[in-house]
């Protein structure tokens, strides 16, 4: 038996008696039919679950008992309090898979964690992550996709004068291809040596205390896609270490290795450009402190990174690629009403959001966020409006709009672009 091995089946649960570690917050439990069966899918954002998991209904429902509070032992006796007898050892042997398959907040899983988030911190090329599951991995099959999808008539919107920036979705291609179609078709005679990519973190916040006080994340790392290797400018972020104790932008870069909205990104420009680019990657985590004191720590260090981008960043051989997407709403994402119940008074507010987006109202995208802190819960605000207070001496335009209707799940997701000209 190797060493890992070893340290595996030496921090499995394997103990009638001892309580049982809850399950993971992180994990969601997505309820299936296949073939007329009830099951509930396990699927885990972070990554840590290689492989599927999935329960039979009646099985998953023993899931709210792991909480903490109980032991093998006593699930057993609650079992038998309604009939149904269950060998102990198999239920311990059922729990040491649930454990096995890192869906429990136990020493295997923070072991297994740790060795995860050091091997890709000593990394010097972060590996694609969509590829294969939201974009075909292989490099021709990626191609033809995009080839095609590009070829599809459209007009490119106007503008009086350079692009400057993109505001455009990271939703699952499979959903959304014809809107990155919208947002990105005007980029494809551009010749930028630097792009700046401002992008939302869906995980910073799991990784307390490495983040707190610091609402960006910035990466060493080239990154990697079928397509080829996107170089990181050392230098851009050399000044950004420098500046970090102002910006609040965390050197640490474990919320880059699972995170989708800059990979997806790339795959785009990669495909419409054949020139030589570096990007400088900065995650932006949330900023919900400002909806309560805009003048505040997060408050500052965002002002101070806009500042920064603003003075080093506004030379017409940088673009500003912004990565997030609009409204999540619906059962999935904690309310109590189906999607389709609000479909109405999302695309309201919405249309209020990008309209002060184009206008570059900081101020009109904070207080429409902020108002009644994020109700529709809207990703892409921490990045743009980061861009928005670096970006000068532009104009923008909605290019593209557009929502997911996730009917099974009662839930969706909006979804649009904005392209910014320089005015002078």
């Amino acid at each position: 038996m190797s060493d890992s091995s070893n340290k595996k089946e030496e921090l499995l649960v394997n103990d009638m008696e001892q309580k049982l570690p809850p399950l993971r917050s992180g994990v969601e439990m997505i309820p299936v039919t296949h073939e007329e069966r009830e099951l509930i899918y396990f699927h885990d954002p972070q990554g840590y679950m290689v492989k599927p998991f999935v329960l039979d209904r009646q099985i998953a429902d023993l899931m709210p008992m792991f909480n903490g509070q109980y032991s093998v032992r006593d699930i057993n006796e609650e079992l038998k309090r309604y009939d149904t007898d269950v060998d102990e050892e198999q239920l311990l042997q059922f729990v040491r898979q649930l454990d096995e398959a890192r869906l429990l907040l136990s020493p295997w899983f923070r072991h297994y964690k740790d060795q995860v988030e050091q091997t890709f911190e000593r990394a010097r090329v972060r590996p694609p992550v969509c590829a294969g599951q939201s974009y075909p991995a292989d490099e021709t099959e990626l191609s033809d996709m995009l080839r095609a999808a590009f070829s599809t008539n459209g007009s490119v919107p106007s503008g009086n004068g350079q692009i400057k920036a993109l505001y455009a979705p990271h939703i699952d291609p499979r959903i959304g291809l014809s809107s990155y179609v919208s947002a990105f078709k005007p980029l494809a005679g551009l010749k930028p040596s630097r792009v700046v990519i401002l992008a939302t973190s869906h995980y910073m916040g799991m990784f307390h205390p490495i983040y707190d006080g610091k609402p960006f994340s910035t990466t060493r790392k080239d990154f990697k896609t079928p397509l080829g290797v996107v170089k990181v400018d050392q230098q851009a972020v050399d000044m950004l270490e420098d500046t970090a104790h102002r910006t609040g932008c965390s050197m640490q870069d474990r919320a880059h290795r699972n995170e989708h909205s800059i990979e997806l990104h790339l795959i785009f420009l990669q495909h419409l450009w054949d020139h030589p680019f570096e990007m400088v990657p900065i995650l932006v985590g949330s900023l919900e402190e400002m909806y309560y004191q805009k003048e505040g720590d997060i408050g500052h260090k965002v002002e101070a990174m806009a500042s920064h981008l603003k003075k080093q960043y506004g030379d017409d051989d940088t673009l500003f690629l912004i990565s997030g997407d609009l409204a999540h709403i619906g059962k999935k994402f904690g309310d109590q009403n189906p999607a389709e119940t609000m479909f109405e008074e999302v695309r309201k507010f919405d249309n209020k959001f990008m309209d002060a987006a184009v206008r570059g109202d900081s101020g009109k995208l904070l207080s429409l966020v902020g108002e009644q802190y994020d109700p529709y819960r809207i990703c892409g605000f921490p990045p743009l409006y980061t861009a928005v207070r670096a970006l000068q001496n532009v104009e923008g335009s909605v290019t593209s709009y557009d929502l997911w209707d996730e009917q099974e799940q009662q839930s969706a997701v909006t979804f649009g672009s904005l392209l910014y000209h320089r005015t002078r």
